[in-house]
């Protein structure tokens, strides 16, 4: 399932909602983002941990998805729009370092870490490294050639 730009716009859309929450001049709260993505109807929804909805947004190309690896793509998107938004939004959003942002199933288990910031570090899910030592290994063996 690859992403459309109207899927990442829908997925910023719900980000900006979230952070809207949490505004800049406001005192700091101790939270993480759950967010919780439905395939039947295409909704993501957002919760902080009194499990009270931030945000509802409807991702279009989402609905009625029948893809195998389902949960695991929607992950990956939403590790590409809180990364291209981490400057803009993340980091002036007023939550207590560390914080994450988990995909969590229905029942509201974890089902992946997606995005966690602690002061100066951003850990992005394993997905994005998966591959880096057997690239660095062929960049090294390139370099020395």
């Amino acid at each position: 399932m690859n992403a459309t730009p109207q899927t990442y716009q829908q997925i910023e859309r719900a980000i900006r909602r979230v952070a809207g929450n949490f505004p800049a001049s406001k005192d700091a709260v101790l939270t993480d983002i759950h967010l919780q993505v439905k395939p039947t109807s295409g909704e993501l929804l957002a919760f902080d941990d009194n499990d009270e909805e931030l945000t509802r947004v409807v991702v279009e190309q989402w609905i009625e998805a029948q893809d195998d690896d389902f949960y695991e793509e929607a992950a990956s998107q939403l590790s590409h729009c809180l990364n291209e938004m981490r400057e803009s939004t993340i980091d002036k959003m007023s939550v207590m370092h560390p914080f994450s942002f988990t995909l969590v199933d229905e029942d509201g288990e974890t089902l992946r870490d997606i995005y966690l910031v602690d002061d100066d570090t951003v850990i992005l899910n394993k997905g994005l490294l998966e591959g880096l030592d057997e690239e660095l290994d062929q960049f090294l063996n390139d370099l020395l050639k």
